[in-house]
């Protein structure tokens, strides 16, 4: 979905300059398939705070083919949270476009596409998932938990 947004908006964008130097439209394209890619390494971070340890990072580094086809094997149940990422999701936005806005505005409209469309996938997919979280969750407190 990152590599769509991100051509859609090099094609209708003037060119995007960092210093001066024209950068082109496929490093532009990668850059926001990336931005869309790595935002998600937050989740590790939260991880991290929640249950105090990196297992979920070492998990990955064992099995580094996991995080391309079966991230439900990273992290237990509440381990990051719905609201918790995307929480974190839309800090890292807020600070992030403004700040390369400073650099290069037609950059920062591919950032902020790319990580609204990211946020905007994210959302439909919790709220898909919300009836089987209750069902799975043993109660209340787990659901929070999960969701938390």
């Amino acid at each position: 979905m990152s590599v769509v947004v991100a051509g859609i908006l090099t094609a209708l964008l003037p060119p995007v300059t960092l210093f001066g130097n024209v950068v082109p439209a496929a490093v532009v394209v990668a850059y926001g398939t990336a931005v869309g890619v790595f935002i998600d390494l937050d989740h590790f971070l939260i991880a991290r705070f929640k249950t105090g340890d990196w297992d979920a990072v070492r998990f990955c580094l064992a099995n580094p083919g996991t995080a391309a086809t079966d991230q439900s094997e990273i992290f237990d149940p509440g381990d990051v949270g719905v609201l918790s990422r995307l929480l974190s999701h839309v800090v890292i936005a807020g600070i992030a476009v403004p700040a390369i806005a400073l650099a290069s505005v037609p950059l920062a409209i591919v950032t902020g596409a790319v990580l609204y469309a990211h946020l905007l996938a994210d959302l439909v997919w919790d709220i898909s998932l919300l009836e089987s979280h209750a069902d799975a969750a043993g109660s209340i407190d787990d659901l929070v938990g999960m969701v938390r």
